[in-house]
């Protein structure tokens, strides 16, 4: 059986759901970012499954419109962390197998923003997160984001915080949403 699962964004919700499941006695057969396979025997304990979502800030997506829209975030997520050589749109139809056109106009009508302005929200927390840890310089954190200018990133990131990232550097308040609210 396998559930696809909204808000889990990052390795640490993975292993807080392998150890709420394990307490649970619910096999887990392969957990990757939104998506759960659990073994065949599980389907009788769904609602136990889903209380565990909950309890951790977690949701069972249950439609079709909803699992596309998970999808696409952890598309994106994978993308931020992969380093995306390519043009988004195309990224996204070939991951997905769907045109681009209605991801966007069903990720725009779902969440009330297009699926760029998802990606610069997310380039944005982790910009901050380079900067908190403070080992990369603004020209090798645009080179890893695929930008083509520290320019265009400050540009953006000033758009966003309200502040330069020289700024944000020095006031050191490290107000980071996770990504998983960022929409």
């Amino acid at each position: 059986m396998r559930i696809k699962v909204k808000n889990m964004v990052c390795d640490r919700c993975k292993a807080v759901l392998k150890q709420e499941f394990g307490k649970a006695d619910i096999e887990v057969v392969q957990m990757d970012l939104g998506e759960i396979q659990f073994a065949e025997n599980a389907q009788i304990q769904m609602e136990r499954i889903r209380e565990i979502l909950v309890k951790n800030g977690f949701e069972l997506i249950e439609g079709l419109n909803d699992s596309y829209i998970a999808d696409i975030k952890k598309y994106l997520l994978n993308a931020l962390n992969d380093d995306l050589h390519q043009n988004l749109s195309k990224y996204l139809s070939e991951k997905m197998n769907k045109d681009y056109s209605s991801l966007s106009k069903m990720f725009s009508a779902k969440e009330g923003l297009t699926i760029e302005k998802y990606f610069i929200l997310l380039k944005v927390e982790r910009v901050k997160e380079e900067i908190q840890m403070e080992t990369k310089t603004f020209s090798e954190i645009a080179y890893d984001l695929n930008y083509k200018s520290s320019s265009h990133l400050a540009k953006q990131f000033k758009s966003i915080t309200g502040m330069s990232m020289s700024d944000y550097r020095k006031v050191q308040d490290w107000n980071r949403k996770p990504l998983d609210e960022i929409v």
